[in-house]
């Protein structure tokens, strides 16, 4: 890595952000990552439901990329701390361009061994549980501190173009031409990814620093350093239990079919009526951002993502559940740009792997824990008692979080954070 930067040199901070040299190539190559992702998700779900017909089989599919990935989480932000978070990530895309290449060719053998696929999704996982922490990582290192957060901002909301239109793509990749033609789309994203990475520089990485002697008080040294800091500490519990508690993803299907009554196309505009909510909040957080207030900010935006779910537990008119689905993917979208930004500017660079490797399993337990929730509540006391106990209880944990956080409530600049 190259040399400390006591402050970002002001020419630097002069270059306009997608004039910064790497950004636009670093971004791309994301873009490019998403889509893959997002394409092979839906295409191996279908192709295993078609070969078991059987409905847990899809809950395997993401049990097999979830618990690898979880396992070797806090490991690989370890890794991300010690040796260059360039390469790390290019290794990690190399594994799924691997993936892509392994159900490529199930596909052309016309394979119905259910357990191999099983086995390359495992292996996806655990690339996957490289790529997360050297993502976040790696953007403070690409631009200049001054243009993080709305570095941050664009990044995230581009990121939301491959989320609503990998899926579609997958659909007619697999339509056009079965498994093996979307495969091959995703191998050559991967492939473009890894060929974008390449030129990127790596301008504002601090110096390494000596880390702690045994493996163990390495990978711990996240939850430590996350727990000594009220920001940090308020800003991912707050974002978990929101999610935990107010999530209505799960019952979407359920309020299409038996409360909308709008059937499989409805069901698919709800799901991107978030995503949309979430691409012009991003967009407009880039081009403008968020000057002052940024601790309050947040708050405010996590209970408006409880409110719109109760508007939506409510509703029995399409176009308002629609609506609230738009606001609440908008009010989630500001609390992302706050959480991240926050954890960033206030974590030092030689923590950063660790710090967003314990982030990212916070993310990924309250998404999966989430609709376990919502799911089980609602076999329990019916779809809209589920989704109003989860708006209620996302505002009640606002209510307490302001009280117990009051550092975060107080920033106001992001600088603020770091302070």
């Amino acid at each position: 890595m190259s040399s400390a930067h006591a402050a970002d040199p002001p020419a630097e901070e002069q270059i306009a952000l997608h004039r910064q040299p790497g950004f636009v190539s670093f971004l791309v190559s994301r873009l490019a990552a998403v889509f893959a992702m997002q394409i092979q998700a839906v295409v191996v779900a279908w192709q295993v439901y078609a070969i078991t017909r059987d409905p847990m089989s899809l809950a395997y599919v993401g049990l097999a990329q979830f618990l690898p990935m979880v396992v070797l989480l806090l490991p690989a932000g370890d890794l991300v701390d010690r040796f260059p978070r360039k390469r790390i990530l290019q290794l990690s895309w190399a594994v799924q361009a691997l993936c892509s290449a392994m159900l490529l060719a199930l596909s052309l053998a016309a394979s119905e061994r259910v357990g191999a696929f099983y086995a390359v999704l495992a292996l996806f996982g655990c690339a996957r549980a490289f790529t997360g922490p050297a993502l976040q990582s790696l953007l403070p290192n690409i631009v200049p501190r001054s243009q993080l957060a709305q570095a941050i901002a664009l990044n995230s909301s581009i990121m939301k173009i491959a989320v609503i239109g990998g899926p579609l793509l997958g659909g007619i990749l697999y339509a056009l031409g079965g498994g093996g033609l979307a495969y091959a789309v995703c191998l050559g994203c991967f492939a473009t990814a890894l060929v974008l990475l390449l030129p990127v520089p790596i301008r504002f990485a601090e110096a390494s620093q000596a880390l702690e002697a045994t493996a163990w008080r390495r990978f711990t040294a996240g939850i430590g350093y996350i727990r000594r800091q009220p920001i940090i500490l308020g800003a991912i519990s707050l974002d978990l239990f929101a999610v935990l508690l107010g999530g209505v993803v799960a019952l979407l299907p359920i309020y299409a079919q038996e409360v909308l009554h709008v059937g499989p196309e409805g069901l698919g505009a709800l799901r991107s009526a978030i995503a949309v909510g979430a691409l012009l909040m991003g967009i407009y957080l880039g081009v403008r951002g968020i000057k002052r207030h940024a601790g309050m900010v947040m708050f405010v935006a996590v209970a408006i993502f409880g409110v719109a779910n109760l508007v939506f537990a409510f509703s029995t008119l399409f176009w308002l559940s629609l609506l609230a689905m738009l606001v609440a993917g908008a009010a989630d979208m500001i609390s992302v740009y706050v959480r991240m930004t926050v954890i960033q500017l206030a974590t030092p660079d030689a923590m950063r792997g660790r710090v967003n490797a314990v982030n990212m399993l916070f993310i990924g337990s309250s998404n999966e824990l989430g609709e376990f929730r919502a799911g089980s509540m609602a076999a329990w006391l019916g779809a809209v008692p589920a989704a109003v106990v989860g708006g209620l209880g996302t505002l009640a944990v606002v209510g307490a979080w302001m009280r117990l956080f009051p550092t975060l409530r107080h920033v106001d600049r992001f600088d603020d954070a770091s302070r």
